[in-house]
């Protein structure tokens, strides 16, 4: 952030909903950069740390995934405490399959408590998706009547049942879209739908196919949903040609053309040329009308995110990493310090 003076986080900016860094970047008209965090399968916290470092300089913003394809790691949650605390700021994901209304209302109460900022909300894959089939799926909520009911927390202060809450959540509010899936002309309508819920802020699938963005994008604008909501769109490397064959055919809704694969195949190094790619799509991506973003998934390849985000050049000298004052810390620090003075005074 080229600013002289840091910005004030304790406080949510007039005509904003949260004290996130990542809406005040889009506010103001700035390409942002969004990057998924590999879950751990693990219980250290510094996993979550390392991983989390790769991305230090270079990203608005951190997805905490939920439970993604269905398949366990650590939570969300505890992932967007751990990264609060140490002055990140997180994404947090909410699938609707694995908790019911009153879980997911309590968990936006404690996430903001803790500092976050920023809520994607998904309707989540089914558990037949994941490794463990036989687990009880929930889906108390979707993604829209999930999106309507933190936007009521949020700006009417009360829970679904009507009472009142007193501390309310100040959070920005995303969801997921898929411009790359047909029925391709009901996509933007979807979005519209979901903007209409409450989204602010959507991240889209992987982007592979240019040509089917500026046709989805000419529509959005047309309809004037670009200036509602911000549009990020989802882009990754690919390791290799085997590797864009199995996301192909595995992953719903992702589109990569014949020539990608191609490529790739007639590359001395797939990984490298992979990047390449990666780095040549955002750079489209970055002029594309409507577009105010990009969200970066590379699994298993993190380690590439501060090159592949450096090289395309679309933060054009912004540096948006800066520690942030958990609002929180300052709370937990003034507790503390008064706990210790009523101590010492009793045993005076």
């Amino acid at each position: 952030m080229n600013t002289d003076s840091p910005e004030d986080f304790s406080i949510v900016p007039e005509g904003h909903s949260s004290r996130g860094r990542l809406e005040r970047v889009l506010r103001r008209g700035e390409f942002a950069v969004t990057a998924e965090l590999n879950p751990p399968d693990s219980a250290d916290p510094n996993e979550v740390y390392e991983r989390g470092g790769v991305f230090d300089g270079w990203v608005d913003g951190i997805n905490a995934t939920d439970g993604s394809g269905a398949n366990c790691h650590m939570s969300s949650v505890g992932i967007c405490a751990l990264l609060t605390r140490v002055g990140y700021a997180p994404i947090m994901q909410i699938s609707c399959r694995d908790r019911n209304r009153i879980a997911i209302q309590g968990d936006v109460l404690g996430a903001a408590a803790m500092g976050v900022s920023n809520i994607l909300c998904l309707t989540g894959d089914g558990v037949q998706a994941g490794d463990q089939p036989g687990a009880k799926p929930v889906f108390d909520f979707d993604c829209m009547s999930l999106l309507e009911t933190i936007r009521t927390m949020r700006d009417e202060g009360k829970f679904l049942s009507g009472r009142k809450i007193a501390d309310p959540p100040k959070v920005f509010l995303g969801a997921a879209i898929n411009p790359f899936a047909p029925p391709y002309e009901f996509r933007p309508l979807r979005l519209q739908k979901k903007i209409e819920a409450g989204a602010q802020f959507v991240q889209s699938q992987y982007c592979f196919d240019i040509p089917r963005l500026k046709e989805y994008m000419k529509r959005v604008c047309d309809m004037g949903l670009h200036e509602q909501c911000y549009i990020l769109i989802g882009v990754g490397p690919l390791a290799s040609a085997k590797t864009a064959r199995w996301i192909r055919s595995n992953v719903p809704g992702v589109h990569i053309p014949d020539s990608i694969v191609a490529r790739l195949e007639g590359a001395e190094k797939q990984k490298v040329e992979g990047k390449k790619l990666c780095i040549e799509l955002m750079q489209e991506i970055r002029n594309v009308e409507g577009v105010s973003g990009v969200h970066v998934m590379a699994y298993r390849q993190e380690e590439f995110v501060t090159e592949i985000v450096h090289e395309s050049g679309v933060l054009a000298g912004r540096k948006p990493w800066r520690r942030e004052m958990n609002p929180g810390d300052a709370a937990a620090i003034e507790f503390a310090e008064r706990s210790a003075t009523d101590i010492a005074g009793t045993d005076t």
